[in-house]
């Protein structure tokens, strides 16, 4: 499989890697050096050619660094021979099991993730949401301003309901097509995304069955609530639970935060 195909894109600018390492505090600059946030190890996603794995390396933490291009995961494994701190861990972080990874202390995680599979790697890592400290991923800029926008925003969607149940997320750094290499067709972002969030007070205890709800309050963006869940309850139970909310009868999915999302799905939904 070309690189190309594995949606690839090399941060090879030295200047925006140190900028991305200050911000997750791995800089060897003395003053931007410092904790990241923890003592816990670092799990690095698409490891690539290893540029960041070596700033990751420099915390003295553990870093277990995934990779799935044979080549690359074959000069990881060299750069393993200097640094008894690294795991190299070669396979699709979509199919590997992610658990044994995780142990007592909570785990940093930096991505600079395929474009085209972003969502599912989010959704995977939020899997293990208990063991996470933090995430720091690089994405293009549209699934950025997706992973922040607030409701009643245009860019307010499913994964902005989704990143911001499990953590409070924040665009740290805008990077530009020039300081990758193949150079991606839009702007980039660093995201930092640092755990929990606001699902934490939301009072759910299924949140799969939580999230299949959100998927159906936006299966169709531009029509109402009430239509979007005309499946799940009699047309007047889902009024009564939205006009409960404080909510407008005619409010659209766009238009609610994670707790009345929450607060709409317990009263239709009971656990």
């Amino acid at each position: 499989m070309t690189r190309q195909k594995l949606g690839q894109h090399f941060l090879v600018d030295p200047g925006w890697r140190e900028k991305i390492a200050r911000v997750i505090r791995v800089s060897r600059r003395a003053e931007f050096a410092g904790t990241h946030g923890g003592e816990g190890p670092w799990l690095e996603i698409g490891a690539g050619h290893g540029e960041m794995t070596t700033l990751l390396l420099a915390t003295g933490h553990p870093v277990a660094a995934i990779e799935l291009d044979p080549p690359l995961v074959k000069r990881l494994e060299q750069l393993k021979a200097s640094h008894p701190n690294l795991t190299v861990i070669a396979g699709d972080i979509l199919k590997l099991d992610l658990a044994p990874l995780f142990g007592r202390k909570p785990v940093h995680v930096y991505g600079n993730l395929p474009y085209y599979i972003a969502s599912p790697i989010l959704h995977r890592l939020f899997e293990h949401a208990s063991q996470i400290e933090a995430i720091h991923v690089v994405v293009q800029w549209e699934v950025a301003a997706r992973i922040v926008a607030r409701p009643g925003t245009r860019d307010f969607g499913y994964l902005s309901v989704l990143a911001q149940f499990y953590a409070r997320p924040e665009i740290a750094l805008r990077i530009p097509r020039g300081a990758f290499r193949p150079a991606p067709k839009v702007a980039s972002a660093l995201v930092t995304l640092r755990l929990p969030g606001a699902g934490v007070l939301s009072g759910i205890r299924d949140e799969t069955r939580f999230f299949d709800f959100v998927k159906l309050c936006f299966a169709q963006k531009r029509k109402t609530l009430l239509n979007n869940l005309k499946s799940l309850a009699a047309p007047e139970i889902v009024r009564d639970a939205i006009t409960a909310t404080e909510l407008r009868p005619d409010a659209r999915a766009e238009q609610l935060s994670v707790g009345q999302f929450a607060a709409v799905y317990r009263r239709l939904i009971p656990e």
